[in-house]
């Protein structure tokens, strides 16, 4: 990869860690339109600016925007659906060749699970070791490749002064390297407006500068730090408030997402 334009890569990828994961903006469309192709359809006349979000957006819409952010730099990255034990598709991500490489060397790209690395992918046994570990903050990450067609993503704690993790890792998703096509990609985002989690609300935000990452799910804050998790139940009478100053959401997008799921 030239550098020029892996410094462009990384500096699209920080700019989309700013970006808070959250399903308010999907709970809110889909209400408004009637219909997830509809809905699907507003985030994706928008991908292109970050700052036209209303707030931030789910991994489809983060992967999506990175996508079409790195097509628009003339690469060709790959959108990948994951697994997670008996649900399929229920994420994404993407996987960028390195066009400029004689050594077949490919990046996984992860926005939607906030990693915003790109993480160069190992390949199985015996043509390479099979894993490598990333000590990111506060998540450290594993990719594993069982064989060339499927790969495994696992984060854990961060990693200690003596080697070891604050917590163990976990598997997350498995993901079929081939990829899919935008159409497909598509299918399985507007499928996704009617899964379980659009009927609570979901965020998650990650402070890279000072490796702390806020997740809230069913009215408990979760604050992951290079020291672990703790974890607080946010009262309903402070929820807006609370939810917009972590977050980085405005009142009236978490209040009307909220009214939205009250009903």
């Amino acid at each position: 990869m030239e550098p020029a334009t892996w410094q462009k890569i990384l500096d699209l990828c920080n700019r989309l860690s700013h970006v808070t994961y959250e399903n308010l903006t999907k709970i809110i469309r889909l209400e408004s339109t009637g219909s997830a192709t509809a809905a699907r359809n507003l985030d994706d006349s928008d991908q292109n600016d970050v700052d036209t979000w209303m707030g931030g957006g789910t991994c489809f819409s983060m992967t999506w925007h990175l996508y079409q952010s790195l097509r628009d730099m003339e690469l060709e990255p790959r959108l990948v659906m994951g697994h997670k034990r008996k649900e399929r598709n229920i994420h994404c991500a993407l996987i960028l060749p390195d066009q400029d490489s004689l050594s077949s060397k490919e990046f996984l790209f992860d926005p939607g699970y906030l990693i915003f690395d790109p993480l160069p992918i190992p390949l199985p046994q015996p043509f390479g070791s099979g894993e490598a570990l990333f000590p990111l903050v506060p998540n450290s990450v594993r990719l594993v490749r069982p064989d060339m067609d499927s790969m495994e993503l696992w984060t854990g704690g961060a990693i200690r002064g003596d080697g070891s993790l604050s917590s163990p890792m976990k598997l997350r998703f498995e993901y079929p390297v081939a990829g899919v096509g935008v159409e497909e990609f598509k299918q399985h985002w507007s499928e996704s407006f009617y899964r379980e989690m659009m009927t609570y609300p979901v965020l998650n935000r990650l402070d890279r500068e000072r490796g702390v990452q806020y997740y809230y799910q069913k009215g408990n804050l979760v604050t992951r730090d290079a020291n672990g998790s703790r974890m607080e139940r946010i009262a309903e009478p402070e929820r807006v408030s609370k939810l917009s100053e972590i977050f980085k959401l405005s009142p009236e997008l978490v209040s009307k997402a909220l009214g939205i799921l009250s009903k």
